[in-house]
């Protein structure tokens, strides 16, 4: 089965004269990691309470796989698993007991709920530590085996809220390196919701930038930085001596600076040239920095640096955040 899981249409929700979110229309593949991007208190946990059916919009409509929310809230919930930021688990309990506690909730036998516990376990790296009481648990640990109880009953979708929140950063690259393999291994839908620039750009297929209640951009990476930067994606800086002895003094180095102008623009993907203390910053379509060299040396001039930049995802984020709604 196909199509967009997960449907939002002008989705708002006030408390009092605040709009948490406001109007936000968006939609989300089966089988897609989308991650939604913003600061505390832009609204991302409130409208993951809206999906889930825990709150109710003012307006506008909720469809997650196919369900309404707010009329089938126990409909969604038996098909969405949600990692919220902090796990509850029976802390005087292992982590194999909470398993299979949770399965036999969700209608598995006891030994059908023992043998797939067990296997999840294995599957997020807590095997060695199944007997372990979940008190005793890193943080860690507890993302690992709130991630395993999600699971537990096979769900189309994943929301994860903040979940690396308070995790070492090798155990942020294992976790998110987990939630990949799962997604592609099983299909399964991922909404991640952050405010870690980095961490949604390694995993997210899609990005959603949010900010103060509203959906401000959505896409990935490239086309976002085409929907800021226009088609100048990629920078390129270089440093340019012009030898002292060339015929003409100084006149004969302006001359020469323009070749060098003339001999830059000419280049297919240089859309624009600024030139700065003897650098010359260019604005492209693409990564030229080979062609940019060849083209400076070929003029006869000493590329005395070069480095390029592209736009990431920390670049276009605080620009939209910085321009705010002058970037709907």
């Amino acid at each position: 089965m196909t199509g967009n899981i997960i449907e939002l249409t002008g989705l708002t929700r006030k408390y009092g004269q605040f709009t948490a979110v406001d109007n936000l229309s968006l939609t989300i593949a089966r089988g897609e990691i989308f991650g939604l991007l913003g600061p505390n208190g832009a609204g991302k946990s409130t409208t993951i309470m809206m999906m889930l059916g825990l709150t109710e919009p003012d307006s506008g409509t909720a469809r997650v796989c196919g369900l309404d929310p707010s009329a089938d809230p126990v409909g969604v919930k038996k098909r969405t698993g949600y990692l919220p930021e902090e796990v509850g688990f029976y802390d005087d309990m292992s982590g194999l007991d909470n398993l299979v506690y949770t399965a036999c909730l969700n209608g598995l036998s006891a030994k059908e709920a023992k043998a797939k516990a067990e296997k999840l376990l294995e599957r997020v790296g807590l095997s060695r530590e199944k007997h372990k009481k979940t008190g005793k648990y890193s943080r860690g640990m507890r993302q690992r085996l709130g991630l395993a109880d999600v699971l537990i009953k096979d769900p189309e979708v994943i929301i994860l809220d903040e979940p690396t929140l308070g995790i070492d950063p090798a155990g942020v690259r294992e976790f998110l390196d987990l939630i990949v393999e799962l997604s592609r291994e099983h299909g399964i839908t991922v909404l991640f919701s952050s405010h870690h620039l980095h961490q949604v750009q390694q995993v997210c297929d899609r990005v959603g930038l949010f900010v103060g209640g509203k959906l401000l951009a959505t896409g990935d990476v490239q086309s976002l930085a085409s929907q800021l930067f226009g088609k100048s994606p990629y920078s390129v800086e270089a440093g340019i001596d012009i030898p002292k002895q060339h015929p003409g003094g100084n006149t004969g180095n302006d001359q020469k600076r323009r070749e060098i102008m003339d001999a830059l623009l000419a280049l297919s993907g240089v859309n624009d040239i600024m030139e700065e203390n003897g650098k010359m910053h260019l604005s492209c379509e693409r990564d030229l920095t080979g062609e940019i060299a060849a083209a400076i040396i070929g003029c006869g001039a000493r590329l005395t640096s070069l480095s390029k930049r592209e736009y990431g995802l920390d670049d276009i984020y605080y620009r939209y955040f910085e321009g705010g709604e002058n970037h709907e």
